[in-house]
């Protein structure tokens, strides 16, 4: 994988220039990606800003962010060859740190379910994951440095832990959701994938201009409450084994680990989010499902009818109960830094057919704080798992730092 930290290094220290920090990933695209099949579209040239914190830096961004250099499709036949007059808010904050938009990657139909053809770099029998599917794959592969995703349900941490990078799902609103096709206004969340943790932080940090993200020289050794998330069922062996693994490395680096039990408001609050996403998406894909039904992809038009007859009452509720279990959550941040806990259930699933289960995901995307997948293990045919670590909400700085505690403890 191309680190993100070493070209900045590297740039600034006058080794490379920001015309061939690019130009390495051009040659990776050239070489890997009739192979995965990350891309929707992409440069075959591309010049690089001279400054910002991201020149040299070329960035993937996930096909559902308006783009006016690329068509924005969605996955979708519905949107083949559509083209915006502007980018997205997101696209313009790299752009203005310098960042070199060099393609558009591969989603699932509106960043729901229908999957991409896109390989796992890892094994090409298994999925990359989804909805972010090319975003991954592409870092995993080596060919850019740092992508943009999106995360509704799983969408950001399943296919980093699927892929083997790290990524970051962060605070609710952190990044602004401006230009991205909507698929539910309550959780849709603009993520970032990089090689590593740090490189996530310095991707963040230079977007939202905020210094606090990048990591200090001293990561402070964290308090960790370790959460198996029963309410969600039991993982595979390759998940519980990376949890397993993550925990007892940061408990030898030095860190206070304990088992929490979650209040019971916020197991309701991970039955809710289903109720609160497909509600909202019957009216962000209000036009499509209505005027295009028979273009529609198969797999999100059977979720779409399966869900249209939600009551404004019921997605009330739902709502009402999102709330008390935040409330909740807070509360158990007075115990500890950081919650550890699965990224996904194990490893990628064989085949092209699925994108995985966001079950351990989804109800972090509900309660807005930020997550970061760290790769912890290598299951049985090069597949990678992750451990995801979680702050409370608006302590991205706390999770970067506690997710890179976490790293470097699975490395010594």
């Amino acid at each position: 994988m191309i680190s993100l930290a070493e070209l900045q290094r590297r740039i600034d220290a006058g080794d490379l220039s920001t015309e061939a920090a690019v130009a390495q990933s051009l040659e990776a695209i050239r070489a890997r990606e009739k192979t995965i099949g990350a891309f929707v579209c992409h440069a075959d040239q591309l010049r690089a800003a001279s400054a910002g914190p991201l020149r040299g830096i070329a960035v993937g961004i996930k096909d559902i962010m308006d783009t006016a250099a690329f068509p924005t499709e969605m996955g979708s036949a519905i949107y083949r060859g559509f083209r915006p007059r502007g980018d997205a808010a997101v696209v313009m904050m790299l752009k203005q740190a310098g960042a070199s938009i060099i393609g558009k990657t591969t989603t699932t139909a509106f960043a729901s379910v229908d999957p991409t053809p896109t390989l796992n770099p890892h094994n090409h029998g298994h999925t990359p994951g989804g909805s972010s599917s090319g975003s991954a794959a592409a870092v995993a592969a080596g060919m850019i440095p740092l992508a943009l995703g999106t995360q509704t349900g799983g969408s950001v941490i399943r296919p980093a832990s699927f892929c083997g990078v790290a990524a970051i799902k962060p605070s609710y609103r952190l990044l602004p959701t401006v230009g991205v096709k909507c698929y539910s206004w309550t959780l849709d969340t603009v993520g970032l994938f990089a090689a590593g943790v740090d490189d996530v932080a310095r991707g963040l940090a230079a977007m939202t201009g905020r210094s606090e993200l990048l990591l200090p020289p001293g990561i402070p050794t964290p308090r960790i409450g370790v959460v198996t998330q029963d309410f969600a069922g039991s993982p595979d062996a390759s998940g519980g084994e990376a949890l397993r693994i993550a925990a007892k490395a940061a408990e030898r680096a030095g860190a206070s680990v304990q088992t929490l039990n979650l209040p019971g408001i916020i197991a309701e609050a991970w039955q809710a989010h289903s109720v609160i996403q497909e509600f909202e998406a019957h009216q962000a894909l209000a036009w499509e499902y209505r005027e295009n039904y028979d273009a529609m992809p198969p797999m999100l038009r059977a979720r779409l009818d399966e869900s249209r007859d939600t009551s404004p009452v019921v997605y009330d509720e739902a709502i009402a109960v999102a709330h008390g279990a935040r409330q909740a959550l807070e509360k158990v941040f007075d115990e500890v830094d950081v919650l550890l806990t699965l990224s996904a259930p194990g490893a990628a699933p064989k085949g092209l057919d699925s994108t995985g289960d966001a079950r351990y995901n989804r109800l972090w995307t509900l309660m807005g704080v930020p997550c970061v997948n760290v790769p912890a293990f290598v299951a049985e045919g090069n597949l990678p798992v992750g451990v995801q670590v979680i702050a409370r909400y608006g302590a991205d700085a706390k999770a970067l730092a506690a997710a890179r505690f976490v790293e470097q403890a699975l490395k010594s």
